[in-house]
């Protein structure tokens, strides 16, 4: 298989016209057919039904377009990757990310990608949900890395990294400490600490509420610096999800009877065109092995 024969393909598929798709890809129509024809062969059916002055796609067509487009989007993306390599050029990642995940994250698909793009430069934007998408829609962002953002948008691509869970989280200070088991009876003295950048402080609250403990008797910080510091001199209790790093000197336990989870997704604008950068970091991150931080 030619990758011109997949390009010439992709142009009757988009025009459903043999002559328009030859002028297209500036070549001779029996040119462009009898590429057609050779690659029909090879995939053991015919591509497209003739019926004049149309060309329409046949069930095996039909199957084989997203595959074939897949295949030359990747290709040219590989010669543009190779361009830019080989002529020393620069590349961007402007990538936006959640305010409540940690970079840390992606810190290993970041320095994989510097091998490939000894210069690359990052733009790395921080924000809520609706500003993640704002990110995104204006171009400040080709890529973000989130949770739930918070906003129906039908030009916006999503795919599920992982799922985590969240810990409870306290001083060793504090008197449940001293706990093998803590029930939800024994929260309803307590304080909570809520991040409010984290897009899982609604659903908390309602969840707490649900379970007869008081969420509106709470303390709210909007960064996790601010929150380990109320939590390190026992203010508080709090929940955090299980890829956010805490000290030592706090204990991260769960609580019989209370569940609570995110997803992490990638997400990116459906039909723009990517730069090279954002394509191999987002096929990065989509291969990658993550784990499920349930346990």
């Amino acid at each position: 298989m030619e990758m011109h024969q997949v390009r010439y393909f992709l142009a009757v598929a988009r025009t459903l016209n043999f002559t328009r798709a030859a002028d297209e890809c500036n070549v001779a129509q029996p040119s462009l057919t009898r590429a057609i024809k050779l690659l029909e062969g090879e995939l053991g059916g015919d591509l497209f039904r003739r019926e004049r002055p149309r060309a329409m796609l046949t069930p095996l067509g039909e199957r084989m377009y997203p595959l074939l487009k897949q295949c030359y989007d990747s290709a040219q993306s590989a010669k543009a990757l190779a361009a830019m390599i080989n002529d020393g050029e620069v590349g961007a990642l402007k990538l936006a990310v959640s305010s409540s995940i940690e970079l840390g994250l992606i810190l290993f698909q970041v320095n994989e990608l510097r091998k490939s793009f000894t210069e690359l430069e990052l733009k790395i934007l921080r924000g809520t949900g609706p500003q993640i998408v704002e990110y995104l829609k204006t171009g400040e962002a080709e890529l973000a890395v989130g949770t739930s953002i918070g906003e129906a948008w039908d030009r916006l691509d999503s795919w599920k990294l992982f799922d985590e869970s969240f810990d409870m989280v306290f001083s060793r200070a504090h008197r449940l400490a001293s706990q093998e088991t803590i029930s939800l009876a024994d929260l309803k003295p307590e304080r909570f600490l809520l991040r409010s950048h984290c897009e899982k402080c609604v659903d908390l609250a309602a969840m707490l509420r649900t379970q007869g403990l008081n969420a509106d008797h709470r303390h709210e910080v909007s960064s996790d610096q601010d929150l380990l510091a109320l939590l390190e001199s026992n203010i508080g209790i709090s929940f955090l999800p299980r890829t956010v790093n805490a000290p030592q000197s706090l204990v991260r336990t769960s609580v019989k009877g209370l569940e609570l989870g995110r997803a992490v997704s990638l997400y990116s604008v459906a039909g723009r065109q990517r730069s090279p950068v954002a394509a191999t970091f987002m096929k990065m991150l989509r291969a990658a092995n993550w784990p499920t931080k349930t346990d």
